[in-house]
Protein backbone atom coordinates (compact mmCIF):
# COMPACT_ATOMS: atom_id res chain seq x y z
CA UNK A 1 0.00 0.00 0.00
CA UNK A 2 1.21 3.40 -0.47
CA UNK A 3 2.27 5.21 2.49
CA UNK A 4 1.78 8.83 2.12
CA UNK A 5 -0.64 11.24 -0.33
CA UNK A 6 -0.51 13.75 -2.58
CA UNK A 7 -1.85 16.93 -1.29
CA UNK A 8 -3.50 20.53 -1.70
CA UNK A 9 -1.77 22.03 0.79
CA UNK A 10 -0.56 25.97 2.01
CA UNK A 11 1.93 26.54 -0.35
CA UNK A 12 5.24 26.40 1.34
CA UNK A 13 4.41 22.60 1.61
CA UNK A 14 5.02 19.15 -0.29
CA UNK A 15 2.07 17.06 -2.32
CA UNK A 16 3.87 13.88 -0.18
CA UNK A 17 2.92 13.93 3.18
CA UNK A 18 3.58 11.56 6.63
CA UNK A 19 0.72 10.31 8.43
CA UNK A 20 -1.11 12.37 10.66
CA UNK A 21 -2.91 10.64 12.64
CA UNK A 22 -3.00 9.63 16.49
CA UNK A 23 -2.12 5.92 17.65
CA UNK A 24 -6.09 5.82 18.75
CA UNK A 25 -6.98 7.09 15.30
CA UNK A 26 -4.76 4.46 13.60
CA UNK A 27 -6.26 1.40 15.97
CA UNK A 28 -9.75 2.22 14.61
CA UNK A 29 -8.65 2.88 11.16
CA UNK A 30 -7.16 -0.53 11.40
CA UNK A 31 -9.92 -2.16 13.11
CA UNK A 32 -12.03 -0.73 9.81
CA UNK A 33 -9.76 -2.45 7.39
CA UNK A 34 -11.32 -6.28 8.56
CA UNK A 35 -14.44 -4.86 7.48
CA UNK A 36 -15.48 -4.36 3.53
CA UNK A 37 -13.19 -0.84 2.77
CA UNK A 38 -15.12 0.98 -0.49
CA UNK A 39 -12.51 1.00 -3.02
CA UNK A 40 -13.61 4.43 -4.52
CA UNK A 41 -14.91 7.29 -2.39
CA UNK A 42 -15.52 10.54 -2.99
CA UNK A 43 -15.77 13.78 -1.69
CA UNK A 44 -18.43 17.21 -1.89
CA UNK A 45 -16.18 19.27 0.22
CA UNK A 46 -19.09 21.91 1.26
CA UNK A 47 -18.46 24.38 3.92
CA UNK A 48 -14.89 26.45 3.13
CA UNK A 49 -16.81 29.78 2.88
CA UNK A 50 -19.19 29.15 6.28
CA UNK A 51 -16.31 28.32 7.63
CA UNK A 52 -14.83 31.47 6.91
CA UNK A 53 -17.50 33.64 8.26
CA UNK A 54 -17.95 31.41 11.50
CA UNK A 55 -14.25 32.27 12.10
CA UNK A 56 -14.23 36.08 10.77
CA UNK A 57 -11.62 35.85 8.32
CA UNK A 58 -12.09 35.88 4.43
CA UNK A 59 -13.05 33.86 1.97
CA UNK A 60 -10.07 33.09 0.63
CA UNK A 61 -8.49 31.95 3.99
CA UNK A 62 -11.10 29.52 4.01
CA UNK A 63 -10.67 28.00 0.92
CA UNK A 64 -7.49 27.31 1.49
CA UNK A 65 -7.90 25.37 4.86
CA UNK A 66 -10.00 23.32 2.80
CA UNK A 67 -7.82 22.02 0.63
CA UNK A 68 -5.71 21.93 3.47
CA UNK A 69 -7.75 19.43 4.71
CA UNK A 70 -7.87 17.44 1.47
CA UNK A 71 -3.97 16.76 2.01
CA UNK A 72 -5.24 15.16 5.37
CA UNK A 73 -8.36 12.85 4.12
CA UNK A 74 -6.19 11.35 1.25
CA UNK A 75 -3.71 10.13 3.60
CA UNK A 76 -6.54 8.73 6.21
CA UNK A 77 -8.54 7.65 2.83
CA UNK A 78 -5.28 5.17 2.00
CA UNK A 79 -4.55 4.49 5.54
CA UNK A 80 -7.84 2.26 5.31
CA UNK A 81 -7.07 0.99 1.95
CA UNK A 82 -9.24 3.37 0.00
CA UNK A 83 -6.50 3.97 -3.16
CA UNK A 84 -9.33 6.01 -5.61
CA UNK A 85 -10.46 9.45 -4.27
CA UNK A 86 -13.13 11.75 -6.37
CA UNK A 87 -12.93 15.42 -4.90
CA UNK A 88 -15.33 18.16 -5.96
CA UNK A 89 -13.55 21.26 -6.21
CA UNK A 90 -15.34 23.63 -8.69
CA UNK A 91 -18.37 23.31 -9.98
CA UNK A 92 -19.22 25.18 -13.14
CA UNK A 93 -22.09 26.74 -10.99
CA UNK A 94 -19.40 28.51 -8.79
CA UNK A 95 -18.92 31.25 -11.69
CA UNK A 96 -22.11 32.99 -10.08
CA UNK A 97 -20.11 33.62 -7.53
CA UNK A 98 -18.13 37.18 -7.56
CA UNK A 99 -15.33 37.66 -9.69
CA UNK A 100 -12.96 38.53 -6.71
CA UNK A 101 -13.75 34.78 -5.36
CA UNK A 102 -13.13 32.94 -8.45
CA UNK A 103 -9.79 34.55 -9.26
CA UNK A 104 -8.68 33.58 -5.77
CA UNK A 105 -10.02 29.92 -6.20
CA UNK A 106 -7.75 29.88 -9.75
CA UNK A 107 -4.96 31.58 -8.03
CA UNK A 108 -4.70 29.06 -5.25
CA UNK A 109 -5.38 26.33 -8.30
CA UNK A 110 -2.08 27.23 -10.07
CA UNK A 111 -0.04 27.70 -6.99
CA UNK A 112 -0.61 23.83 -6.19
CA UNK A 113 -0.36 22.25 -9.97
CA UNK A 114 2.84 24.17 -10.04
CA UNK A 115 3.99 22.84 -6.70
CA UNK A 116 2.46 19.47 -8.07
CA UNK A 117 5.14 19.86 -11.54
CA UNK A 118 8.11 20.42 -8.93
CA UNK A 119 7.21 17.21 -7.25
CA UNK A 120 6.47 15.46 -10.43
CA UNK A 121 9.31 12.25 -9.66
CA UNK A 122 7.89 12.47 -6.15
CA UNK A 123 4.18 11.71 -7.01
CA UNK A 124 5.63 8.89 -9.85
CA UNK A 125 7.52 7.05 -6.89
CA UNK A 126 4.58 6.34 -5.37
CA UNK A 127 2.91 6.04 -7.84
CA UNK A 128 0.09 8.52 -7.82
CA UNK A 129 -1.91 9.36 -10.83
CA UNK A 130 -4.07 13.07 -10.93
CA UNK A 131 -7.08 13.50 -13.57
CA UNK A 132 -8.88 16.74 -13.27
CA UNK A 133 -11.98 15.87 -14.65
CA UNK A 134 -13.85 18.71 -16.11
CA UNK A 135 -14.17 21.06 -19.08
CA UNK A 136 -10.49 22.30 -19.04
CA UNK A 137 -12.14 25.10 -22.13
CA UNK A 138 -13.74 27.11 -19.46
CA UNK A 139 -10.15 27.66 -17.53
CA UNK A 140 -7.72 30.48 -17.54
CA UNK A 141 -4.89 29.48 -20.56
CA UNK A 142 -2.35 29.25 -18.06
CA UNK A 143 -4.08 27.31 -15.36
CA UNK A 144 -5.57 24.68 -18.01
CA UNK A 145 -1.81 24.13 -18.81
CA UNK A 146 -0.25 23.25 -15.70
CA UNK A 147 -3.37 20.76 -15.31
CA UNK A 148 -2.79 19.18 -18.36
CA UNK A 149 0.48 18.80 -17.72
CA UNK A 150 -0.07 17.41 -14.52
CA UNK A 151 -2.25 14.92 -16.07
CA UNK A 152 0.10 13.69 -18.67
CA UNK A 153 3.00 13.54 -16.48
CA UNK A 154 1.44 11.17 -14.07
CA UNK A 155 -1.05 9.38 -16.40
CA UNK A 156 1.02 5.79 -16.18
CA UNK A 157 1.15 5.68 -12.76
CA UNK A 158 -1.61 3.19 -11.40
CA UNK A 159 -1.47 3.09 -7.50
CA UNK A 160 -3.49 5.48 -5.81
CA UNK A 161 -5.57 7.97 -7.67
CA UNK A 162 -7.02 11.31 -7.35
CA UNK A 163 -9.94 12.38 -9.67
CA UNK A 164 -10.28 16.16 -8.88
CA UNK A 165 -13.51 17.81 -10.28
CA UNK A 166 -12.68 21.11 -11.78
CA UNK A 167 -15.39 23.25 -13.77
CA UNK A 168 -17.15 20.25 -13.50
CA UNK A 169 -21.10 19.43 -12.99
CA UNK A 170 -22.86 16.36 -13.76
CA UNK A 171 -25.19 17.54 -16.59
CA UNK A 172 -22.01 18.84 -18.76
CA UNK A 173 -20.73 15.38 -18.15
CA UNK A 174 -23.47 13.94 -19.90
CA UNK A 175 -23.75 16.52 -22.43
CA UNK A 176 -20.16 16.56 -23.44
CA UNK A 177 -20.85 11.87 -23.58
CA UNK A 178 -23.93 12.17 -25.67
CA UNK A 179 -22.61 14.54 -27.99
CA UNK A 180 -20.14 12.24 -28.79
CA UNK A 181 -22.49 9.24 -29.08
CA UNK A 182 -24.32 11.24 -30.96
CA UNK A 183 -21.24 12.09 -33.70
CA UNK A 184 -20.20 8.22 -33.38
CA UNK A 185 -23.60 7.33 -35.06
CA UNK A 186 -23.66 10.09 -37.31
CA UNK A 187 -20.26 9.21 -38.42
CA UNK A 188 -20.62 5.72 -38.50
CA UNK A 189 -18.52 4.68 -35.80
CA UNK A 190 -21.57 3.47 -33.93
CA UNK A 191 -24.81 1.68 -34.75
CA UNK A 192 -28.15 2.55 -32.86
CA UNK A 193 -27.48 -1.12 -31.21
CA UNK A 194 -24.70 -0.33 -29.79
CA UNK A 195 -26.36 2.43 -27.61
CA UNK A 196 -26.66 1.17 -24.21
CA UNK A 197 -25.55 2.20 -20.31
CA UNK A 198 -22.16 1.04 -21.11
CA UNK A 199 -21.50 2.69 -23.79
CA UNK A 200 -22.59 6.08 -21.74
CA UNK A 201 -20.43 5.12 -18.47
CA UNK A 202 -17.24 4.60 -20.92
CA UNK A 203 -17.30 7.92 -22.37
CA UNK A 204 -18.06 10.20 -19.33
CA UNK A 205 -14.64 11.98 -18.08
CA UNK A 206 -14.18 9.45 -15.16
CA UNK A 207 -13.66 6.46 -17.57
CA UNK A 208 -12.29 4.17 -16.87
CA UNK A 209 -12.99 4.89 -12.93
CA UNK A 210 -15.48 2.52 -11.06
CA UNK A 211 -18.22 4.29 -9.64
CA UNK A 212 -17.58 5.73 -5.88
CA UNK A 213 -18.87 2.97 -3.36
CA UNK A 214 -19.14 6.22 -0.67
CA UNK A 215 -20.10 9.93 -1.17
CA UNK A 216 -19.36 12.34 1.51
CA UNK A 217 -20.88 15.31 1.71
CA UNK A 218 -19.99 17.88 4.51
CA UNK A 219 -21.54 20.76 5.92
CA UNK A 220 -25.13 19.36 6.57
CA UNK A 221 -26.17 19.60 2.91
CA UNK A 222 -28.32 17.17 1.79
CA UNK A 223 -28.29 17.68 -1.46
CA UNK A 224 -26.02 16.43 -4.85
CA UNK A 225 -25.26 19.18 -6.52
CA UNK A 226 -25.03 18.29 -9.65
CA UNK A 227 -22.12 16.15 -9.01
CA UNK A 228 -21.33 12.71 -10.31
CA UNK A 229 -25.16 12.34 -10.75
CA UNK A 230 -24.88 9.22 -13.08
CA UNK A 231 -22.17 7.53 -11.60
CA UNK A 232 -23.72 7.37 -8.10
CA UNK A 233 -26.86 5.77 -8.73
CA UNK A 234 -25.91 3.03 -6.64
CA UNK A 235 -23.08 5.02 -4.00
CA UNK A 236 -23.79 4.77 -0.28
CA UNK A 237 -24.07 8.49 0.66
CA UNK A 238 -23.13 9.99 4.12
CA UNK A 239 -24.48 13.72 5.47
CA UNK A 240 -22.57 15.20 7.88
CA UNK A 241 -23.43 18.37 9.47
CA UNK A 242 -19.22 19.41 10.25
CA UNK A 243 -17.87 21.96 8.00
CA UNK A 244 -15.59 20.71 5.94
CA UNK A 245 -11.82 22.48 7.02
CA UNK A 246 -13.40 20.83 10.51
CA UNK A 247 -13.50 17.66 9.36
CA UNK A 248 -11.27 14.91 11.58
CA UNK A 249 -10.20 11.63 11.00
CA UNK A 250 -13.20 10.58 13.35
CA UNK A 251 -16.12 11.72 11.28
CA UNK A 252 -13.91 10.23 7.96
CA UNK A 253 -14.27 6.53 10.17
CA UNK A 254 -17.85 7.09 10.93
CA UNK A 255 -18.60 7.56 7.08
CA UNK A 256 -16.52 4.27 6.33
CA UNK A 257 -18.34 1.85 9.04
CA UNK A 258 -21.73 3.40 8.77
CA UNK A 259 -20.84 1.93 4.61
CA UNK A 260 -19.86 -1.10 6.60
CA UNK A 261 -22.85 -1.64 7.76
CA UNK A 262 -25.10 -0.73 5.47
CA UNK A 263 -23.48 -1.71 2.01
CA UNK A 264 -25.15 -5.31 2.14
CA UNK A 265 -28.29 -3.66 1.79
CA UNK A 266 -27.41 -1.89 -1.05
CA UNK A 267 -24.87 -3.85 -3.44
CA UNK A 268 -27.32 -6.07 -4.72
CA UNK A 269 -28.78 -3.32 -6.93
CA UNK A 270 -25.85 -3.14 -8.99
CA UNK A 271 -26.14 -4.02 -12.36
CA UNK A 272 -23.80 -6.22 -13.94
CA UNK A 273 -21.72 -4.86 -16.93
CA UNK A 274 -22.38 -5.85 -19.92
CA UNK A 275 -19.47 -6.23 -22.58
CA UNK A 276 -19.18 -4.17 -25.58
CA UNK A 277 -19.35 -4.92 -29.08
CA UNK A 278 -15.67 -4.70 -30.69
CA UNK A 279 -16.82 -1.75 -32.69
CA UNK A 280 -17.81 0.32 -29.37
CA UNK A 281 -14.43 -0.64 -28.22
CA UNK A 282 -12.92 1.12 -30.74
CA UNK A 283 -15.24 4.44 -30.45
CA UNK A 284 -14.13 4.45 -26.38
CA UNK A 285 -11.12 3.88 -27.72
CA UNK A 286 -11.25 7.26 -30.09
CA UNK A 287 -12.73 8.91 -28.20
CA UNK A 288 -9.90 8.65 -25.14
CA UNK A 289 -7.62 9.19 -28.17
CA UNK A 290 -9.32 12.38 -28.95
CA UNK A 291 -9.06 13.60 -25.27
CA UNK A 292 -5.43 13.12 -24.76
CA UNK A 293 -5.24 15.02 -27.55
CA UNK A 294 -6.43 17.73 -26.47
CA UNK A 295 -4.47 17.40 -23.26
CA UNK A 296 -1.39 17.70 -25.46
CA UNK A 297 -2.68 20.51 -27.34
CA UNK A 298 -3.09 22.52 -23.67
CA UNK A 299 0.35 21.86 -22.62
Amino acid sequence: MVKNVLCFIHPDMSWIRDNSMTWSQRFCAHVLTYGEVPKHVAFIMDGNRRFAKKNNVEKQTGHLRGFDKLAETLQWCLNVGITEVTVYAFSLDNFKRTQEEVDALFDLAREKFKRLLEEIDKLNEHGVRVKVIGNLQKLPEDLAKLIAESMLFTKNNNKAFLNVAFCYTGHDELTNAFNYICNGIKNKDLEESDLSVEIIDNCLYTYPSSPPDLLIRTSGETRLSDFMIWQCSYSYIYFTPVLWPEFTAWDFMAAVFMYQRNVRSFIRYKSPTKQLSLRAKQFVESVQQQRLNSLNAIA
